[in-house]
């Protein structure tokens, strides 16, 4: 049986982008699929973003997930393939955006029945005007708060 007590774990042990949470776990973020080099984010704009997804998760028990890359010449079909590989893909909403094409998509997992069609046209919208003027975080951002609004209701 666990006892509760968590063994100490040195701050230098830990690898990029991992901290010891109050509660004592290790809570770690990973990049998906492929490292941007350079990354599109600055470590400012990345905490930020970390910080809209906690937020949005925790809300709504539904996970979400960006991709920020090329979708293929099917950006519809590239999204659906995308969210497939997402953690949890059957509870999640996975945000694709391409700027180079000038794309964002919005998908809902099967099991995330809060996330239907309209909420997602909600999450495209809210994020068009910011992604049209350049500013790939903001939109992003944008569409996670109005779909994790979307979903918990008033």
């Amino acid at each position: 049986m666990a006892s509760g007590k968590h063994a100490p774990v040195a701050h230098a042990d830990l690898p990029s982008g991992s901290v010891v949470t109050n509660s004592g776990r290790v809570s770690s973020a990973a990049e998906h699929l492929y490292a941007f080099d350079p990354s599109p984010f600055t470590r400012g704009q990345r905490m930020r973003l970390d910080d809209a997804l906690i937020a949005a998760n925790r809300t709504t028990q539904v996970r979400f997930n960006v991709y920020v890359g090329d979708l293929g010449a099917s950006t519809a079909a590239g999204a659906d393939a995308i969210l497939k590989t997402t953690p949890n893909a059957d509870n999640s909403v996975l945000i694709a955006v391409s700027p180079n094409q000038r794309t964002i998509e919005i998908r809902g997992g099967a099991a995330a029945t809060s996330v239907t069609d309209t909420v997602c046209q909600l999450g495209v919208t809210a994020a068009k005007s910011s992604l049209a003027e350049g500013d790939l975080l903001d939109g992003v951002v944008s569409a996670i708060n109005v779909i994790a609004s979307a979903i918990t209701g008033p």
